[in-house]
């Protein structure tokens, strides 16, 4: 959940209603038939989102159907014993439409707050993945390990509603992650976002290699993966004219805070990163490209207006719905997965 100031206006919403209007954004996907909506976990500006379990069991009370996603839960920081009473507690909530998705975490507050270091958050975020998986999966659990005290015969409640949590390795660039979903056979999530697709394939890539050198079916792999942004008009012209201002806006602050820029138009930001911006048939022949190369079956696309006007964010998450998505589940069969 970002916190900044709005691209178009510069106006900033307080923080009790930015929060208001992701609860809003998540209802809205549900009544347009979307699947899921995904709230993540930082713990530094500019994001509001130190407690994505807090912000779903809202969204949970207002949804029926929704699935709840993280994206990402940052196991590296969190006691895994909490994180598991807070989630399953969730799971319970919502009638189990729980979809987790862990990483390791980023940010100068991982140091500042929690005292979590490049040099431990790897061990922090196997250890705590693991830990959580017991705690979810079994009634008792007996353990120790190096960064929380050590369990006998523990019992942790509420029970969850999913005998079996679907957990979901959230990953930008790390060998260590996939790694780790490709070892207990847990699907993975690549970033797809700052980058042209190629770093993110090879993270695949990798990730594939691992799952069958662990002894899985190679067809039993699942991927998803991110996009930079969407913006879905009649026309590709009517796109790029009206996103060009946001993206040069954009493009401006990164400049002004030392920040490398990788696209330097808009027009390469639409030809070469995931974005999908343009018309129907246009964002359709981009993700069927993106997927020859990931081979992905679920795609995260943006919620947040990023400028655009309330009005216009609806009438383009409504084309994507009504045009776009039916032709890309009929093109990309997504599997069903046992709870």
């Amino acid at each position: 959940i970002t916190h900044q100031p709005d691209p178009a206006t510069g106006d900033l919403l307080g923080p009790a209603e930015r929060l208001r209007e992701v609860v809003e954004t998540a209802v809205l996907a549900e009544q347009l038939g979307f699947e899921g909506f995904a709230v993540g976990e930082r713990h530094e500006h500019p994001f509001l989102s130190s407690s994505p379990p807090v912000v779903l069991s809202n969204i949970a009370a207002r949804t029926s159907t929704l699935e709840l996603w993280t994206g990402v839960t940052t196991l590296s920081l969190l006691d895994p014993v909490r994180a598991f009473e807070d989630y399953s507690t969730l799971d319970n909530l919502s009638g189990g439409r729980l979809n987790l998705m862990i990483g390791k975490g980023n940010g100068t507050a991982q140091a500042e707050l929690f005292h979590v270091t490049p040099d431990d958050q790897w061990d922090r975020n196997r250890e705590g993945y693991e830990l959580f998986r017991l705690l979810w999966e079994n009634e008792t659990v007996t353990w120790e390990g190096r960064f929380r005290p050590p369990l006998a015969d523990a019992v942790t409640v509420p029970r969850p509603l999913q005998r079996r949590l679907t957990i979901w390795h959230g990953s930008a660039t790390s060998r260590e992650s996939v790694d780790l979903a490709a070892r207990y056979g847990d699907p993975v999530f690549s970033a797809n976002v700052t980058n042209p697709i190629e770093p993110y394939a090879e993270l695949i890539d990798y990730y594939r290699q691992r799952w069958a050198e662990y002894g899985h079916d190679p067809a039993s792999a699942r991927v998803g993966a991110g996009t930079a942004g969407l913006y879905v008009t009649r026309t590709s012209q009517e796109a790029v004219d009206r996103f060009r201002p946001l993206f040069d806006q954009r493009l401006r602050l990164a400049h002004a805070a030392g920040q490398p820029s990788v696209f330097d138009t808009v027009e390469d930001f639409v030809e070469r990163s995931s974005a999908l911006i343009g018309s129907p048939q246009q964002v359709i022949d981009k993700v069927l490209r993106y997927h020859e190369r990931l081979g992905h079956e679920v795609m995260h696309v943006t919620a947040d207006r990023g400028g655009l006007t309330t009005a216009e964010q609806r009438a383009s998450l409504e084309l994507f719905q009504s045009e776009v998505a039916p032709a890309l589940r009929a093109a990309i069969p997504g599997r069903l997965v046992a709870r």
